[in-house]
C-alpha cells in the first residue's frame, strides 16, 4: 500500500474478515450441467437453471458469471457458485464461466501467485463469451440468450467490463469485435475497473500490473485490457460497490464512472453503506439482494 494511504483500523479490517469468513463459509453448489468451450481443463461452463417458475413456456434472463480471487490460480469457480445458484432462485439461468487465471505455486519470495495469464485469460473470457449461444439451447434451454447480462466480481469484474467493450479494442486485438455484444447490460461488482487507480492504490497486491506481464509491458497492454480505457461502449452498464471495501477500494469503481462521463456515456454507481468487498456475493447478506435487483433491472 503506498505511503500515503492510511492503514484500515482494527475495527475495519476485522469486519472485512468477517465478511470474506461468511462468503466462503457456504458449502459450493453443483451445477446443473458443465460444458467445455476449449480443451483445456478449465475452458468450461458450469450452468444453474432458474429454480423459480413453472410454467414451462417461459423464458429466464441469462446471467454470465465470471469469478474473482485477482485473476490468481488458487481461486476458481468454486467459490462463487453459492452465489450462482442464488441467482438460480431469483428466477435467473446462470453460466458460471472458468478461464486459466496465473501461476498455481506462490514466487519464490513467498509473496501471492503472479496474477492471470497473458493472453490465455483474455483467450478464455472471449471463446466462453463466443461460444455461449452455441451451448446455451441444450445446457439451459429455460435460459433466453437476448437477456443476457454479464455479472463478475472484482477480477471477474474487470473482465465482465472488457468483455462489453471488445468492439472497442484497438484494431489489432484479436479479440474484437465487429459491433457491439448482444447483451442487456453488465453488472460488475467491485470491479478493478481502473488499471491506473488499481496500481496506485496496490489493489491485491499489484495484480492488474501482473495481469500485464509487469512494469515492461503494462503501458503496452494497458490499452487491450483497461475497462477505464475501453469507452465508450454504448451498453447499459451498472456497477455495485462497498463503500468499506478494503480489497478494492471505492476510488477504482468512481474512477472508471468518471472516464465513462468524460467519454460521454453515463454509467450507475450503487455505493452500499457498511459493507466490504465480499457481502455483494455473500448469500446471506442484504447487498447481495441489492446486487440481484441490479440484475433484474437490466435483465428485464
Amino acid at each position: 500500500m503506498p505511503d500515503d494511504a492510511a492503514a484500515p483500523d482494527a475495527a475495519a479490517a476485522a469486519r472485512a474478515a468477517a465478511e470474506e469468513e461468511s462468503a466462503f463459509s457456504h458449502p459450493a453448489v453443483d451445477p446443473d450441467g458443465t460444458a467445455a468451450y476449449g480443451d483445456h481443463p478449465d475452458q468450461v461452463i458450469d450452468f444453474y437453471a432458474p429454480r423459480t417458475g413453472t410454467d414451462a413456456d417461459a423464458s429466464a434472463p441469462l446471467v454470465v458469471l465470471l469469478h474473482g480471487g485477482a485473476w490468481r490460480a488458487p481461486y476458481d469457480r468454486r467459490h462463487i457458485t453459492p452465489f450462482a445458484d442464488f441467482l438460480a432462485r431469483r428466477g435467473f439461468a446462470v453460466a458460471n464461466v472458468e478461464y486459466r487465471r496465473g501461476a498455481t505455486t506462490p514466487a519464490p519470495d513467498g509473496a501471492a501467485p503472479v496474477a492471470g495469464r497473458w493472453p490465455d485469460t483474455f483467450d478464455d473470457v472471449a471463446a466462453a463469451l463466443d461460444a455461449l449461444p452455441a451451448l446455451v439451447p441444450e445446457a439451459l434451454p429455460q435460459a433466453d440468450p437476448r437477456r443476457t447480462v454479464v455479472v463478475g466480481h472484482s477480477a471477474g469484474g474487470q473482465l465482465a467490463l472488457w468483455a462489453a467493450a471488445r468492439h472497442v479494442l484497438p484494431g489489432d486485438a484479436p479479440w474484437r469485435l465487429d459491433g457491439p455484444a448482444a447483451l442487456r447490460g453488465v453488472v460488475a461488482l467491485a470491479p478493478i475497473a481502473d488499471f491506473a487507480v488499481s496500481e496506485k492504490l496496490t489493489v491485491c497486491g499489484g495484480a492488474a500490473g501482473q495481469l500485464l506481464g509487469g512494469e515492461e509491458y503494462f503501458g503496452i497492454r494497458q490499452p487491450y485490457a483497461d475497462p477505464a480505457l475501453l469507452l465508450p461502449t454504448g451498453i447499459a452498464t451498472t456497477l455495485v460497490q462497498g463503500r468499506d471495501d478494503l480489497d478494492v477500494p471505492p476510488a477504482v469503481a468512481e474512477a472508471f464512472a468518471d472516464a465513462a462521463a468524460k467519454a460521454g456515456e453515463m454509467v450507475g454507481l450503487t455505493l452500499l453503506a457498511e459493507v466490504g468487498h465480499f457481502p455483494l456475493i455473500d448469500p446471506a447478506a442484504d447487498a447481495c439482494a441489492v446486487v440481484a435487483e441490479e440484475i433484474a433491472q437490466l435483465a428485464w
